[in-house]
């Protein structure tokens, strides 16, 4: 329907509609112009400035000291020095020497002594913690006084326990009828008491990792093991073992490269010659060995080669956990 344009009264015609300008219509059919555009950047750059500072972070005290230590291993460096490349001459100097075996193996079995113990009475203490006790929101903070303690007041204290004069230690092995043992010139008894304090300090960390991973099985589970006749023991083995094995898996892997880096434990344990593990070398580690060879004698790039192995023990344990877990997968896939 066409619409009529009325005439003025006087009979003239009405007037034109303004023509419209050619650049505001331009600038009314513009998507927005130089906001738009500040803005589509203000929604891609935002992110990358928010994670900016933890990869500059990194950066300059992760990527680059891995480099860095990494050419240092190919150089012969010492102390106020100019470098001598080497090659691969460090890591053969590493593959013959007995120090290094030696620390290789102490860290093993102090790993081995401290990490099993460790983990298994974590264990049983988050199975009881599970347990609707009176007071558990007090054991749950007493077990992990341990690790709020710092490793030097807790080295100290049980360096005095396991003293070999007036130890208590030896003391009660003296009411039992055992003769006194020397706690820090032997090699077992030494690595022993340096696996006490690392289990004392990380029980009942791993414990309250372990009793939240049990919170988080499905009670069903239980009940119906329950209504089957299963004993509470027979539920712990066939029900909460199997169901927080991941957490179990995660805890060995962290547990295993925390021995690999053992370090504050070994050294302040043995006082004036803790830095070399001992009078002979019998509780050495291999962090020890690195701070000896860098810092005491004064050679880096051995000193790096044994970080680089260090770094090399932990991938292969990464790689493990990897294997392992997806095995699990796929055995559960299947």
């Amino acid at each position: 329907m066409a619409t009529s344009v009325r005439a003025r009264p006087d009979g003239s015609p009405p007037p034109a509609a303004p023509p419209s300008s050619p650049g505001r219509r331009g600038r009314r059919s513009a998507p927005g112009g130089w906001r738009s555009t500040l803005y589509r950047w203000d929604l891609k750059a935002i992110p990358y400035v928010f994670v900016a500072p933890f990869f500059l972070t990194f950066a300059a005290f992760g990527l680059f000291p891995l480099i860095y230590t990494g050419w240092l291993s190919l150089n012969r460096v010492e102390l106020g020095g100019d470098p001598t490349w080497k090659g691969l001459e460090n890591y053969t100097d590493l593959a013959t020497s007995e120090f290094f075996w030696n620390a290789l193996l102490n860290t093993f079995t102090i790993g081995v002594i401290s990490t099993v113990p460790q983990l298994l009475m974590a264990l049983g203490l988050a199975h009881l913690l599970n347990y609707k006790l009176r007071g558990r929101g007090f054991f749950r903070v007493a077990i992990l006084a341990p690790y709020a303690t710092s490793i030097a007041a807790a080295t100290l204290v049980f360096a005095q326990l396991f003293n070999t004069d007036y130890g208590m230690i030896n003391g009660v092995l003296g009411w039992a009828g055992i003769d006194p043992v020397n706690w820090e010139s032997s090699k077992w008894p030494a690595q022993i008491a340096i696996s006490v304090i690392v289990t004392w300090r990380w029980t009942g960390y791993n414990a309250l990792i372990y009793l939240a991973a049990m919170q988080a099985v499905p009670q069903d589970l239980y009940e119906a093991a329950s209504l089957d006749g299963a004993s509470r023991w027979r539920q712990f083995i066939s029900v909460t073992i199997p169901s927080i094995r991941p957490t179990i898996l995660f805890t060995i892997v962290v547990s295993t490269i925390g021995a690999t880096q053992l370090f504050g434990e070994p050294m302040l344990f043995g006082g004036s010659v803790g830095i070399s593990g001992g009078s002979g070398n019998q509780f050495q580690t291999l962090s020890l060995l690195m701070y000896e060879k860098g810092w005491v004698t004064g050679a880096l790039g051995q000193a790096s080669a044994i970080a680089w192995v260090m770094l090399l023990l932990l991938l292969i344990v990464g790689g493990g956990q990897a294997l392992v877990s997806r095995h699990n997968r796929k055995k559960l896939g299947g």
